[in-house]
């Protein structure tokens, strides 16, 4: 393990005014965006649009690193030059999704496990070569307190697979993030979310420790403290800042390299404004807090591209840097 290296890229990655941009979205996700807005789902779409999202000029100023999916690591413009390629000259990195998807979890109703790990180690020495400095697995965590969800052995299963991938990915020089996501899905209240959020993490770690993961080289994506998307009661944006704060500064080990939001569930705007209140409330973490969204970057783009592709696509380009540098202008 060489942990100069992977101290240096994580520290790049969370680097001030910047965050990572999510678009790693598998076949299923991104066939579902397309269908929506009534684009087809060819390759030659997905190419085109991804090829709008790599060369959108300026997003260096708010983007450290892209996560990419299998195809699109692989995937060139029209031109013929390597997406990672573009990336690089830009003095962006390229990670890659390497989980295969979550499944149900056995003896365990409504729950999932996230597989991947068989044949992961080939996988990323591919990886490494095609130009990825880091990695990303995503884990689901399931809140639904009438059926006593998450169980201990999601957690325990989910947070070990997490363990097992980053010290694969870390054997190789990838920088692992890891992703426990606690759905929004359902009516819990916030308090619940912080006591499942904090029992997640605090497994995560000890997992880690436990498979010797090196914390100055990984970074932790996760959700933020909110109360179920149903729930009656939603909270402000600043009661939402301080859970998710004082729950990281509770939990998380203060020599972890940072830590990222993922958006799901979130309007662009709301993901926005709560990490602008986080940073604006807190200024001696010992952490940075930044962001890794997708859709909460992606959607006005999208959208505008999927009206018409040929006539939008600069336009489709501007609103993505204008998300981007909207979230990087709340980063410390």
């Amino acid at each position: 393990m060489n942990k100069e290296l992977l101290k240096e890229v994580a520290n790049k990655m969370v680097a001030s005014g910047k965050g990572i941009l999510a678009i790693d979205e598998s076949h299923g996700t991104c066939e579902k965006r397309f269908v929506a807005l009534n684009v087809s789902f060819e390759e030659k779409s997905r190419q085109n649009y991804r090829e709008l999202l790599v060369t959108t000029k300026g997003i260096e100023e708010a983007v450290s690193g892209y996560i990419l999916f299998d195809e699109t690591i692989r995937q060139k413009t029209t031109e013929g030059e390597k997406f990672v390629d573009i990336l690089s000259k830009k003095g962006i990195l390229s990670g890659i999704k390497v989980d295969k998807g979550a499944k149900d979890l056995a003896l365990s109703d409504g729950e999932k496990v996230t597989e991947g790990l068989d044949g992961l180690r080939e996988r990323l020495v591919e990886y490494k070569e095609l130009g990825a400095s880091f990695a990303k697995w995503r884990a689901v965590i399931i809140i639904d307190e009438q059926n006593n969800l998450p169980t201990n052995s999601c957690i325990v299963s989910n947070t070990h697979a997490l363990a097992r991938y980053a010290a694969l990915c870390q054997e190789v020089g990838i920088v692992p993030m890891v992703e426990p996501e606690i759905l929004l899905d359902g009516n819990h209240s916030i308090e619940l979310c912080r006591e499942v959020s904090e029992k997640t993490w605090i497994e995560l770690f000890k997992q880690l420790e436990l498979l010797n993961v090196y914390l100055p080289g990984t970074i932790l994506k996760t959700s933020m403290i909110l109360p179920g998307i149903n729930n009656k009661n939603q909270a402000s944006d600043e009661i939402i800042a301080k859970e998710t704060i004082e729950s990281f500064k509770k939990v998380v080990p203060k020599d972890l390299a940072g830590i990222v939001f993922l958006s799901g569930g979130q309007t662009a705007e709301e993901s926005t404004n709560r990490l602008a209140k986080m940073n604006e409330l807190y200024n001696d973490l010992p952490w940075p807090v930044s962001f890794s969204y997708g859709r909460g970057i992606q959607q006005p783009a999208l959208e505008l591209w999927a009206k018409d592709a040929k006539k939008n696509y600069k336009l489709a380009q501007q609103a993505l840097l204008e998300r981007a540098i909207a979230n990087g202008r709340v980063v410390k």
